[in-house]
């Protein structure tokens, strides 16, 4: 069976300002998760699935529905934010959606198959989805998970600091722990830091970091929707918020439920966390069509 790509594409992008995931960077308006699409298509991927907000649903098939048409299967989840809260009174003020975690458990009755989960608005290159694949067919199970694991300095922005997993591995390349740092960037000195309540960290820029890049068993549904009821006991009151992919990942080792694997790419990993990145992306793209890694015309 081949595995499905699932794109998080919900996110409503507070840091960028505008809907990014739909941005156009290739020469004929392609978006960077058409490269991510391209890639998986090549690698051997059979299916994509957006997950989107419902009112985007039109949208999303004008710009992706025709050109895929043949080239890929498609299907669209929407993510709401009544979706799993079980009848739960939902504050007025929150407006965001519940988190990655939680977009994945909008995917239940709607992927059933081995499946790779990405963000929409970064770029990861092709190595990143021929390793996916490989382990989606070869290694994926109930209780074996991967992540595709990007050198920290490979994914900081010039513009401002980032949130990012970072990925404490044992000697067999298998996860034990994944502290997201939600500020983190290069000083002054050159030297990756992050902030937290407790002041400056130094980290080491090869650490290992998740990226949204994610191999899963389907059964990973069920884990998000065992651990989203706590997570909304304790935090539906709070409008910032979110039920993350990595929370999961986290029980799952900690519990001795499964392991994850953390599998190594040297990719270069872009992406537009901030609108100065635009400019940035978009020489990316230019070079790597120049290189040959894309056709100009990635749907012709």
């Amino acid at each position: 069976m081949q595995p499905t790509l699932v794109i998080l594409a919900a996110g409503m992008a507070s840091r960028y300002g505008s809907m990014k995931q739909t941005q156009g960077f290739g020469p004929n308006g392609e978006t960077i998760m058409e490269y991510s699409i391209y890639d998986a298509i090549q690698a051997g991927f059979g299916k994509v699935v957006f997950i989107i907000r419902e009112e985007f649903k039109n949208m999303f098939e004008d710009n992706f529905g025709k050109k895929l048409a043949g080239k890929i299967k498609v299907d669209y989840v929407f993510q709401q934010l009544e979706s799993f809260t079980e009848g739960r009174i939902i504050p007025a003020e929150r407006k965001k959606p519940w988190g990655t975690a939680h977009a994945v458990l909008c995917c239940k009755e709607k992927v059933n198959e081995p499946f790779a989960v990405i963000n929409a608005d970064d770029y990861y290159g092709k190595d990143a989805f021929v390793k996916a694949y490989q382990f989606l067919t070869t290694s994926v199970a109930e209780n074996n998970y991967a992540i595709i694991g990007y050198e920290l300095k490979k994914t900081l922005s010039d513009n401002g600091s980032v949130s990012r997993g970072v990925c404490n591995v044992d000697a067999n390349g298998n996860l034990i722990d994944i502290n997201e740092r939600t500020k983190i960037y290069r000083n002054e000195k050159g030297i990756i830091t992050y902030e937290d309540e407790s002041g400056l960290h130094e980290v080491d820029e090869n650490s290992s970091v998740s990226m949204n890049f994610f191999g899963f068993h389907p059964n990973i549904i069920a884990q998000c929707e065992k651990y989203f009821g706590d997570f909304l006991d304790k935090e539906i009151n709070n409008p910032k918020s979110e039920f993350f992919i990595p929370l999961i990942v986290d029980k799952v080792v900690k519990t001795n439920s499964g392991k994850v694997q953390v599998i190594a790419t040297d990719a270069q990993w872009f992406g537009v966390t901030y609108k100065e990145d635009a400019p940035e992306v978009q020489a990316s793209i230019d070079t790597l069509i120049k290189e040959g890694a894309y056709p100009e015309n990635l749907w012709a």
